[in-house]
């Protein structure tokens, strides 16, 4: 699945919402405090710029000398590009506090049944006492029955229960949770359907997974990446440069007799530092976390969402992630003698009963490849033998035919046979089954051997494809499954893995996760039991999942609320597309400030020095429409490219080198045009009104 067909999975919200735009409209101008925007330094800069504008403004004003119309323009569009880049920004983190609104909902006073005796195992009935949620403890034992909101996030130590957690993740259809194994954690904010469960508390007041969630989402935690500092650390640079670079124009205006007034250079100043992305850069990493969590990721922070687009080595788990989980039949194998329809028949015979996943699609393959019906056993005297670990074998005998499929060798022991005194062609399917990762069931009636059924843990369809494309990305795909070599490789041929980890233990992945970084290489993981936990706080990017144990939780950097372990592809391209979005904005930025310069330069000087008439290509009406003009252009382009900084540039799984030169192609050739063509648009304007 690509970004572009992602939005049918992803949380659906409007670009630009009425509401939230009113509310970031209002969060802009209290972004204007100086201590603020001095973690921004190029708008920062244009801030002080814009204030000293201001008081020679009002010192002209007030000395009727100057040119006051000029410098209040200027000054009015100064504080209109600082107010652009707030509003970039209030814009990003006001989308994540719409989210928070709702996750906020599910967080309310609740009361708790707080245990008195909550070592005791049973029912405990009404042992127990009623305090407010807000009131636990850490180590607290709950009972949860029907109906009711699990006041904390804990750990079930007894019982099982149908929870509802479309509060947390969305999906209407309620899980099972139970004590033990890998599906025990559970989530302040959830309801109890059915049955009762004992939980015990995990999380003090305030620092439940509700409330991390809130916090990440309204961007209050968010702190800036390695990316993000070395990118601002770039721009101060160049800000240092331009400044350096206006202050020597000023010298030569001096030796030259121009005309270049104090709010002229400063306006210059803002136009050519590298405005334009320092505007953006916050609304770009918020906005990637926020595409996240619409697609019902939680990220602990900006760093790990970037690390998720520069993965090299991608570990997927075979079992319901490159597969299906459940063995599936595939194929029915005759011995010679014996049609394909006769033994379709028989095996539909033997699996009416069988309600395990595999029975259901051994009859479903019936059904389809054959056209055949269930027989109407009503009546009938029928045994139904179910399968047993002793025997292996399960069947039906009915109307004097007594039909058992099972493990190969239970099989042949039933009619009589030896594996070596088997039929040659049924021993070649055997291995042949084997050989290619799947699970051989064989089928007899009446001591006869009719053939085999080919079980198989189905590789998800598309998955060869998207492996493909990961390929293309330059990502080494993993599979690690507890699978034997054998079935392992079989599996992973089909699916288009790069390389798998068999016979895998947590030891196994946590040394294969270090080999590989090690190496240079970031890797990327999923888990959701407690023997993930060390591979996946190893991991650079660990996904675990909502319906994981604690452990997992609290070892990953994100939590995917679905729990679907296919998701960490979509994590992967999701980190690339916020890395692209911001190099090419950046690419842009630049572009558009050489732009300007030599736009706007040959205007400034060209009465001083006729030779630069050669460069005036723009010819702009004067030098004062050129610094209005330039200043105007300056601000109305980042308000235009708020909407691409939200949504994020079109990710395409090409190769570096390809997107280097469609980025260059893109953004760096348009950012080259769009200054000439906008800023002379806008002096022609400011001419027709007499601007200046």
């Amino acid at each position: 699945m690509s970004l572009s067909n992602m939005s049918h999975d992803a949380k659906p919200m409007k670009l630009l919402d009425g509401g939230i735009l009113a509310t970031a409209a209002i969060d802009a101008f209290k972004k204007l405090n100086p201590r603020e925007l001095a973690r921004n330094p190029v708008i920062f800069v244009t801030e002080v710029v814009a204030a000293l504008v201001t008081l020679l403004w009002a010192k002209d004003l007030a000395n009727g000398s100057g040119t006051p119309v000029f410098s209040g323009q200027i000054a009015a569009w100064l504080w209109f590009t600082v107010l652009f880049a707030t509003f970039a920004e209030a814009i990003a983190e006001g989308r994540g506090k719409a989210q928070a609104a709702s996750l906020r909902a599910t967080r309310s006073d609740a009361e708790a049944k707080l245990l008195t005796d909550g070592t005791a195992k049973g029912y405990p009935g009404k042992a127990w006492k009623t305090i407010s949620a807000l009131n636990l403890k850490v180590g607290d034992i709950v009972l949860v029955e029907p109906g009711d909101l699990i006041p904390s996030d804990g750990e079930i130590i007894e019982g099982v229960a149908s929870v509802n957690e479309s509060a947390i993740t969305g999906e209407s259809a309620p899980v099972i949770r139970e004590a033990g194994g890998d599906r025990s954690a559970v989530t302040g904010g959830t309801t109890v359907l059915s049955d009762w469960i004992k939980v015990r508390i995990t999380a003090a007041p305030g620092s439940t997974f509700i409330d991390r969630m809130i916090a990440l989402v309204e961007g209050a935690e968010r702190q800036k990446t390695p990316n993000e500092l070395a990118l601002s650390v770039l721009l101060a640079g160049l800000t240092l440069i331009f400044l350096i670079a206006v202050v020597t124009l000023y010298g030569l205006a001096e030796y030259s007799n121009t005309a270049l007034s104090v709010v002229v250079l400063v306006a210059l100043l803002v136009t050519l530092i590298p405005t334009t992305i320092g505007g953006l850069l916050s609304a770009i990493g918020i906005a990637g976390m926020d595409r996240l969590i619409r697609f019902n990721v939680l990220a602990t922070s900006g760093r790990a969402v970037e690390a998720a687009g520069d993965v090299d080595t991608l570990l997927l788990d075979k079992t319901g992630t490159i597969t299906f989980g459940n063995r599936m039949a595939s194929e029915f194998i005759p011995v010679e003698g014996v049609t394909p329809r006769s033994l379709a028949e028989t095996v539909l015979m033997s699996s009416l009963a069988d309600q395990t996943p595999e029975g259901r699609s051994i009859v479903a393959l019936a059904r389809s490849e054959y056209g055949l019906i269930e027989p109407d056993l009503t009546g009938k005297q029928a045994e139904i033998i179910p399968f047993a670990a002793q025997t292996r074998m399960s069947g039906i005998d009915v109307d004097g035919r007594s039909i058992r499929k099972g493990a190969v060798d239970q099989v042949l022991r039933f009619v009589g046979l030896e594996s070596a005194s088997a039929p040659s062609d049924f021993r070649a399917s055997v291995d042949r089954i084997s050989r290619s990762g799947g699970t051989p069931l064989a089928v007899a009636e009446n001591g006869r051997l009719m053939g085999l059924i080919h079980l198989k843990d189905v590789v998800k369809p598309g998955i060869k494809e998207r492996f493909a494309a990961l390929r293309a990305m330059g990502i080494k795909t993993v599979m690690i499954t507890g699978d034997n070599p054998l079935t392992a490789a079989a599996i992973a041929t089909e699916a288009g893995v790069d390389d798998f980890l068999a016979e895998a233990t947590p030891e196994d992945k946590l040394r294969f996760i270090r080999k590989e970084q090690t190496g240079g290489r970031l890797v990327a993981m999923c888990g959701d039991g407690t023997n993930d936990a060390p591979a996946l706080a190893q991991a650079d990017v660990g996904v675990a999942m909502q319906t994981g144990t604690q452990a997992a939780r609290e070892a990953g950097n994100m939590v995917d609320l679905d729990s679907d372990p296919t998701k960490l592809i979509e994590i992967v391209e999701i980190g690339k597309q916020l890395l692209m979005t911001r190099g090419s904005l950046t690419t842009f930025s630049i572009a558009n400030d050489v732009a300007k310069y030599f736009a706007i330069l040959p205007a400034l000087f060209i009465v001083t020095y006729p030779e630069l008439g050669a460069l005036n290509v723009m010819h702009l009406a004067s030098p004062q429409s050129a610094i209005l003009s330039a200043v105007i252009f300056n601000a109305l382009i980042i308000i235009a490219l708020i909407p691409l900084a939200l949504r994020g540039v079109r990710y395409r799984p090409v190769g570096a080198a390809a997107l280097l030169g469609r980025n260059l192609a893109i953004y760096g050739v348009g950012g080259l045009i769009v200054p000439f063509i906008g800023i002379k648009a806008i002096d022609l304007l400011v001419a027709a009104l007499h601007l200046v």
